[in-house]
């Protein structure tokens, strides 16, 4: 999971740089990205996301592990999110589990009047199977919201 969990984050990094240098040239945008693999009894999973609109951005990321050997199941989930550039900024992260299953969700959301940039990310692990799923958006006043979303399951008994 090291080196997926690396290259999702240097790929959200470079979308964040790209939203950076291009907001002189596009007013808002958004995008996501995910990856997931499976291998025997383990799989992982891990999706993101960025949007930016006006001066405001908002990123969201989670990313989950499991395994299953002789000695039992061992899982893992990590999420969260940040947001920046509005007079109403604001962001959330919940962690749940029991002994069959472990979900989180991140939220994030920059406002300023009525330009604003919102990430979402849910991810479970739940019977060897992980599931990751982000959604982020920007909106500027005059137009349609700008909108991506990514999904990725894995593994599976």
């Amino acid at each position: 999971m090291g080196a997926l969990l690396k290259s999702l984050i240097l790929a959200s990094a470079l979308s964040a740089l790209t939203v950076g240098a291009n907001s002189l040239a596009v007013a808002q945008s958004a995008s996501t990205l995910g990856s997931g693999g499976a291998s025997g009894s383990s799989a992982t999973g891990a999706s993101g996301g960025s949007a930016a609109a006006g001066g405001t951005s908002a990123s969201t990321l989670g990313a989950g592990a499991t395994s299953t050997g002789p000695s039992g199941t061992s899982s893992s989930l990590g999420t969260g999110g940040s947001a920046a550039g509005g007079t109403k900024d604001r962001s959330s992260t919940k962690l749940h589990g029991n002994a069959n299953n472990l979900h989180g969700m991140s939220k994030a959301r920059a406002q300023d009047k009525g330009t604003w940039s919102d990430s979402k990310t849910k991810t479970k692990i739940h019977k060897g199977e992980v599931n990751t799923r982000t959604k982020s958006m920007a909106h500027e006043p005059g137009g349609p919201p700008v909108k991506s979303t990514t999904g990725i399951s894995s593994g599976g008994q």
